[in-house]
């Protein structure tokens, strides 16, 4: 399955659910309190994350889509807090105030990253105005291109076949997060996110991976919906649709520090690839890699974008290192959507000296991304003679990818880099030596399409051909 970066700034996603505060007590404990036996912790450093739909929207915020987040809070301070917290990360917030209601809000004491004890404040919101509340969605679905019901059961979301008819009924997908054994309310939606133990509660135990997906497509079935996600942790995940093949992806995490939020995690992702025109099995793979990261940090954590980029380009082999040509334009078209700056330069690179890494660390500097074109095994005996090169293409390659300054290598069998330059019009093209930039070889395609040219300083007497015919000497 071929993944790649979706336009997320394109993408608008409205979330309606449930929002809370994640509050968290940090600080070390050295003694057991002479009261009970139960440690005491000094605490040192306090931390106010958004939870519940406050998470995702965070999750598709941080992805550089535009979230909307429609929601119900107390009138106090851990609402202003929200509030303060989600508009400095560009979330839209529309919060419905009940003012004899306390904001949802989960306090965690950790302390050496071991959380102790977790302390709920919350009573339900039996005043909210229901019908204000569904005529707000409504007048926010139309800038929307998918809704999330981020349904925790705290009372925000009462009616949800309102909600899904509205949204169907302007071709919007709706995905929800569910909550309860009741799943018999998210009747008609386009995708239903529940994790294994929510799934087995409401179809039974599934002993293996064909009941899992049997029982899954019943329950496509029985309930009218799209598509069904179960997130099975350290299983990964398994996306079910009527009359498909059953994708099972496995979990990526190779180490698993909290889980919390990654539900939110993965229905953040989905949403916003989705809004970005991402089809369903991508939109899947996408939010099962994104999952990997998230369970590697402490609490609810959201994803950026450049986070989801660097394991999507790991996860094709290309995050560094030897490339091909057309492995390397998706890499450049991908690096300049994301405002990079692309700098390339070509040799020999026969045997790598200091001269050559000290000239590596300057090109690096003049932009944000490093391509070494190398010359074939052929071209340099053109160019240099048959005694030439020492090292294979291959070896010289693998020693120039080693090098922290160095991002891409690519070989070329031409005498020149002009095709190359052509194709991949670098920002800045850099040659070393004694050269002027008119004598650069391809400084005049490079200016033509507006690029810059550089050149550089080897290390003083530092150079292949030295090094040679040192060794030539030495074994006279």
């Amino acid at each position: 399955m071929k993944l790649v970066m979706p336009r997320f700034d394109q993408a608008c996603v409205l979330i309606a659910g449930d929002v809370m505060l994640d509050r968290y007590w940090h600080g070390p404990t050295s003694r057991i309190s002479p009261e009970a036996p139960v440690p005491i912790v000094k605490v040192e450093h306090e931390e106010n994350r958004p939870g519940g739909a406050g998470n995702v929207a965070l999750n598709i915020a941080a992805l550089g889509a535009n979230a909307v987040l429609t929601s119900v809070t107390g009138d106090d301070e851990a609402a202003q807090v929200l509030q303060q917290s989600l508009g400095a990360a560009g979330v839209e917030c529309n919060f419905q105030t009940v003012s004899d209601s306390p904001t949802i809000t989960k306090l965690r004491i950790l302390s050496r990253h071991q959380q102790l004890i977790r302390m709920d404040f919350e009573s339900g919101f039996e005043k909210i105005n229901e019908k204000k509340f569904q005529l707000e969605i409504e007048g926010l679905l139309s800038q929307a291109s998918v809704l999330v019901l981020s349904d925790y059961g705290k009372g925000a979301l009462r009616n949800h076949q309102k909600l899904i008819h509205a949204a169907k009924k302007q071709n919007i997908p709706v995905l929800v997060d569910p909550k309860g054994s009741d799943f018999s309310i998210y009747r008609g939606a386009s995708l239903i996110t529940p994790n294994f133990s929510e799934f087995e509660t409401v179809v039974g135990s599934c002993t293996d991976e064909d009941e899992l997906v049997r029982k899954g497509l019943d329950l496509i079935n029985r309930l009218d919906i799209d598509a069904l996600l179960v997130t099975r942790g350290e299983q990964g995940m398994t996306l079910l649709r009527s009359g498909e093949q059953a994708l099972h992806l496995p979990a990526r995490a190779r180490e698993v520090f909290d889980v919390t939020g990654a539900g939110d995690t993965v229905i953040s992702v989905l949403a916003a690839s989705l809004a970005a025109g991402e089809e369903l099995p991508q939109a899947t793979a996408l939010a099962n890699l994104a999952a990997s990261i998230v369970v590697g940090k402490l609490g609810t954590a959201a994803i950026s974008a450049p986070e989801l980029r660097r394991v999507v380009q790991k996860e094709l082999g290309t995050e560094r290192g030897v490339i091909s040509e057309d492995q390397l334009k998706i890499m450049i078209a991908d690096a300049r959507e994301h405002g990079e700056s692309i700098v390339m330069t070509n040799g020999c690179f026969d045997i790598l000296h200091a001269g050559h890494v000290a000239y590596l660390e300057q090109a690096k500097a003049l932009g944000d991304r490093l391509i070494v074109a190398v010359n074939n095994d052929e071209s340099i005996r053109r160019i240099k003679g048959d005694g030439r090169p020492i090292n294979p293409v291959e070896r010289r390659m693998a020693v120039l990818s080693g090098l922290g300054s160095v991002d891409w290598v690519l070989p070329f069998d031409e005498d020149t880099p002009e095709r190359l330059l052509e194709l991949l019009q670098p920002d800045v093209l850099t040659k070393g030596g004694d050269y002027r930039i008119n004598e650069v070889v391809g400084a005049d395609i490079v200016k033509n399409y507006g690029g810059k040219v550089e050149v550089l300083n080897f290390v003083d007497d530092c150079s292949t051909t030295a090094i040679v015919n040192k060794i030539k000497k030495n074994e006279e």
